[in-house]
């Protein structure tokens, strides 16, 4: 199984994906491989609007990320990266306290 690194037409975010993945993305999105995020928001602009083709929807969300200085992707994806962390420290504190009361109830 090879992986490729491939770039997001609309957002330009790179992930790393398997051929068949890449094929399967471009054959739903008119040819073009999009990422996650934006695959999404097409999906749900086609479904929003009855009349917007695949295409139109691919050229609008390409447009929208145009009219950023800086790519929306980024943002998502550095919120998801915050909020991870927020809870593998909760997580790891509660793990610590926990043990800091098994420890504690041994002593006796």
């Amino acid at each position: 199984m090879e992986i490729e690194s491939v770039k997001c037409e609309c957002c330009g975010l790179m992930e790393d994906c398997t051929q068949d993945y890449i094929s399967e993305v471009k054959s739903n999105f008119d040819n073009k491989w999009l990422c996650g995020l934006c695959s999404e928001a097409v999906r749900d602009e086609v479904s929003r609007r009855k009349l917007t083709t695949v295409e139109e929807a691919v050229k609008a969300h390409v447009s929208f990320c145009g009219k950023f200085k800086d790519n929306p992707a980024v943002y998502v994806a550095d919120g998801m990266r915050q909020m991870l962390r927020r809870r593998s420290a909760d997580l790891t504190s509660s793990a610590s306290k926990k043990l800091s009361r098994s420890n504690n109830t041994n002593l006796y």
